[in-house]
């Protein structure tokens, strides 16, 4: 009787999500052994999927990079869906539903046919696979389910960004895009790519195809030796394009906050043009840079939109009379070069917000910036005092000694201190989709790097006089926590056993210190930043 009443609670989108979660392998994506992500064994699957002759007929733009890539293909997308076409995108990762990864004509596509396509793939690979060809391991199954997706409903153009370097990535499965591109490189993933920016550089550009036209944004010399020594054996012209020039935007401002997203925006506005001249599109002209852009590409880049880059969002659970007294400031950086962009975007962010608040601007009522709604909710209290806190995770394959030293020095550069750093393990368990796969109060999980990172933080917070762990454990043990809701409570930082914990702990203590607005920053981990949309929105 249980077993049947459970079964029968499971939505038919629920057992999708189950379906996806048994293709996810809990080892590293370094691991060899990971038989279902031999990159070979995609053409093996395109076969069982029927797919050859429909995915060479999609005029794809092909995307890699470290950074800036998942802003470039919003960016490409958005411009192509305001010239007219049929769009597709696919990206990665999601922050909140899978269905966020397959985006027709800028909208996550509808629950209908995401279920009937799905099935229609795994029902086809589950019958012709095998030992030999085992069924594909979660990235590859739903870049495949990507394609299936994109040929059915006959999109004009496909964006691709690459999950993961570029050389095996299952994207690179596509034999003749129209046009590739490569974003900002760094370090990054070092465990599979390599460990030198030479050899990150040589896994990207493996997205290269033969005579297929390549364009990259400015470049440390030594990937660009690489890009461009890749490019010439395969006889691809490889050009370097500059940031876009906010003049050709006729006083509209991009959709992407940051300064950084003008360099995204001129690769952008390149692979479109190309892309435009290269399928015969030639009507779209006037894209010469000196002047303005045409009116659909101004359009495109100033209604793009992407979750989780640098994205604020006011905590609605909060009396909305009160809401903009603690503020999440999002951003999913994870590299060092892209930890520095992010600080130096959230300090002048919080610098900007506080000269509007000081000045108690009203919002006209189209007000469409997250900005303009933080003040529009913050009403007449423009004279709160403000205090910036940290809220932070990060992959264990990633060097906080290596993050938090760029994020702290850009933000003190700014005048910008951070009174607490919460340190918390992602809620999200990786080896399961969706949202009934969240280990939120598992008492058992394990914060081993958690207290890691907060060595490093306090280290750090000590003016890196090398306080050890012993004596850090000592300070630690004089500061109390009367919530008892850390685990570990340090004089400039503390660990919580799960993020909806920090959460009611920072509700609580806003709560508790009325005369102050709490600009909180969460970054570290795209994974963290979904975790926190789902939570502050509730």
């Amino acid at each position: 009787m249980d077993q049947g009443s459970q079964k029968a609670s499971v939505t038919p989108y629920e057992e999708v999500l189950d379906a996806l979660s048994s293709l996810i392998t809990k080892r590293s994506r370094a691991d060899p052994s990971i038989k279902g992500d031999r990159f070979d064994l995609l053409f093996d699957y395109i076969k069982i999927l029927d797919l050859e002759e429909p995915i060479s007929k999609l005029k794809i733009i092909h995307v890699a990079g470290t950074k800036g890539k998942g802003s470039t293909c919003t960016f490409t997308e958005a411009i192509l869906r305001n010239c007219g076409f049929h769009t597709g995108l696919f990206t990665s990762p999601h922050l909140i539903d899978i269905r966020e990864r397959f985006r027709l004509d800028g909208v996550d596509i509808c629950e209908e046919k995401f279920l009937a396509y799905f099935w229609w793939c795994y029902d086809r690979l589950k019958e012709n696979t095998n030992d030999d060809v085992p069924m594909p391991t979660f990235f590859r199954f739903i870049t495949l389910l990507a394609f299936k997706i994109f040929t059915a409903e006959q999109v004009d153009v496909a964006i691709l960004e690459v999950g993961l370097g570029g050389r095996f990535d299952s994207t690179n499965v596509v034999q003749a895009p129209i046009v590739c591109g490569i974003s900002s490189l760094g370090y990054d993933h070092m465990e599979i790519l390599g460990n030198t920016i030479g050899e990150i550089a040589g896994e990207k550009a493996g997205i290269f195809k033969h005579g297929v036209p390549a364009f990259t944004v400015s470049q440390p010399d030594e990937a660009m030796r690489v890009l461009e020594e890749k490019a010439s054996q395969l006889d691809v012209h490889l050009q370097v394009v500059p940031p876009l020039d906010a003049n050709l935007l006729n006083g509209t401002k991009l959709g992407l906050e940051g300064e950084h997203q003008y360099l995204n925006a001129g690769l952008a506005v390149v692979l479109c043009s190309t892309w435009l001249q290269r399928t015969g599109h030639l009507e779209v002209t006037n894209l010469q840079q000196n002047s303005s852009l045409p009116e659909q590409f101004i359009k495109g880049l100033s209604t793009a939109s992407l979750q989780g880059r640098a994205q604020i969002v006011p905590d609605r659970h909060i009396d909305i009379e009160r809401s903009g007294d603690l503020v999440f400031y999002l951003d999913g950086a994870h590299s060092p070069e892209s930890m520095e962009v992010c600080a130096r975007w959230f300090s002048l962010a919080i610098k900007e917000d506080s000269q509007q608040q000081t000045l108690n601007y009203q919002p006209q009522d189209d007000a469409r910036t997250s900005n303009e709604l933080i003040q529009r909710d913050s009403g007449g209290r423009s004279r709160k005092n403000s205090t910036q806190i940290l809220l932070f995770n990060c992959m264990s394959v990633r060097d906080p000694q290596l993050l938090l030293p760029r994020l702290l020095k850009t933000c003190a550069s700014h005048g910008v201190h951070f009174k607490k750093a919460l340190l918390v393990p992602n809620i999200s368990v990786y080896h399961k989709v969706g949202s009934h796969a969240l280990s939120s109060t598992d008492s058992q999980v394990d914060l081993s790097w958690q207290f890691t990172i907060q060595r490093v933080w306090e280290n750090l917070m000590q003016g890196n006089k090398g306080v050890d762990a012993q004596s850090m454990d000592a300070v630690c043990e004089e500061v109390k926590d009367d919530t008892e809701l850390c685990v570990k409570n340090c004089a400039n930082s503390a660990v919580f056993s799960s993020l909806p914990i920090a959460i009611k702990w920072l509700r609580d203590y806003v709560q508790q210190n009325q005369s102050i607005r709490f600009q909180v920053l969460v970054t570290g981990s795209i994974h963290l930043v979904g975790d926190v949309l789902k939570l502050a929105k509730k």
